[in-house]
């Protein structure tokens, strides 16, 4: 039985060829169709080629912004004289019901230097620099640090607290310095630098902290501790304590903003840490302040608006037959203010202001907060079924009524 499969298993091997194992003679004509020449041999890589290709890629549009601005930042310390009250009991009553005894005691007053740290950045060749108001506006001394680790004195020019610009001068000649962007034409996603000083690392090597991100927001408005910050660029460009002054640049190395507030939910020892959120002043709107600075020292906000409003709610919308939400109503006007020169009257709806919109009491405030002395606003109201456009003139306050 085992010879005759033996013999079948022969005969079925001599009838089928097998495929997989014959090796074909180049005279084989499917041996004309395949190509029998040896794999070539591969040249290992030149390394110094391919650490100048790596090298080649390292550099980019953010890092040619970096080399091009660098030179003209700048670190500032900044000395302050605040007066700060003493308890006369050096702390030993502070419960509140023991305070209630010793309200009237007087207290003695002191003064306290105060040091903090910020940035800036030169805008001409011969030492001007451009920063905060926040960062060297109440400074008693103020000393600037350059790349180079030259140490300069600063003298304070101008200052707007309200827009939050000082503009400083130190001595100096051909000095490196940035130019300007149109903040105007600032493109939401597209790159954006910042430098600054955080924490005073600037003192240590006397180089600037850069940090990279996009233009995450444009058009942003909002008040806050007595300033205005108007049309701001949101960044998520890590702005950290330290960084305020310091510039905004795309990848250009042009200015189109300056760092000025972040969103923090954490402060540690020495200031707020960045979580992604932070803001710079459009350096269009820099300029402007500076211009003011350069020609008066200051910008004049001593006026009276006078006028007194409310948000507007649903129930307030139904009632004065809006189809939506927008505006704030007037609900009190000050005598010999400016709205009540201008006409406006309480139970108006205010719309807009020199063209902007009007839809929370923080966007009127921000809009006429930002005026100055002698400027017009153009006041759009709601006045029953009519729309009025009205002109309110922002006058000297007189001493005592502001």
């Amino acid at each position: 039985m085992k010879i005759r499969l033996l013999v079948a298993a022969i005969a079925l091997l001599q009838t089928f060829p097998i495929f997989g194992c014959n090796r074909l003679s180049p005279k084989d004509p499917l041996a004309e169709k395949i190509d029998f020449k040896q794999p070539q041999s591969r040249t290992a890589p030149n390394p110094d080629v391919v650490n100048a290709d790596i090298t080649s890629s390292r550099q980019n549009a953010i890092t040619e912004a970096v080399k091009k601005c660098s030179p003209a930042i700048v670190g500032i310390s900044v000395t302050e004289v605040q007066q700060i009250s003493a308890d006369p009991f050096g702390g030993m009553f502070t419960d509140p019901f023991f305070q209630q005894f010793f309200q009237n005691v007087p207290r003695r007053m002191y003064n306290q230097e105060i040091h903090g740290l910020g940035t800036g950045f030169l805008i001409s060749s011969d030492g001007y620099i451009l920063t905060n108001d926040h960062v060297a506006g109440s400074a008693k001394k103020i000393v600037v640090t350059m790349t180079s680790g030259e140490k300069y004195d600063a003298e304070i020019i101008g200052t707007d607290k309200v827009a939050d610009v000082a503009l400083l001068k130190i001595k100096g000649k051909n000095l490196p310095y940035l130019k300007f962007a149109n903040s105007d034409d600032v493109i939401i996603g597209e790159w954006a630098i910042a430098f600054g000083n955080p924490f005073g690392l600037f003192d240590i090597n006397a180089k600037p902290t850069v940090t990279v991100g996009v233009v995450s927001n444009t058009g942003v408005s909002f008040p806050q501790e007595g300033r205005v910050y108007r049309n701001m660029i949101q960044t998520d460009a890590a702005i950290s304590s330290g960084n305020s002054g310091g510039p905004l640049v795309n990848s250009l190395g042009e200015v189109i903003g300056m760092n000025t507030v972040i969103f923090s939910t954490a402060q540690t020892g020495r200031g707020a840490g960045s979580i992604g959120i932070g803001f710079s002043i459009p350096i269009n709107r820099v300029m402007r302040t500076v211009d003011f600075i350069k020609t008066g020292g200051k910008v004049d906000r001593e006026f009276v608006p006078g006028l007194l409003v409310q948000e507007i709610d649903e129930q307030m919308a139904r009632s004065y037959r809006l189809e939506k939400k927008e505006g704030v109503v007037v609900v009190q006007i000050m005598r010999n203010s400016a709205a009540e020169r201008a006409g406006i009257e309480p139970g108006d709806i205010i719309l807009e202001v020199d063209g902007t919109k009007i839809n929370r009491s923080d966007d009127l405030q921000v809009i006429i907060s930002d005026g100055s002395v002698g400027e017009t606003l153009t006041v759009t109201v709601l006045r029953g079924d009519e729309r009025i456009t009205k002109k309110m003139k922002l006058e000297k306050a007189e001493k005592g009524r502001r």
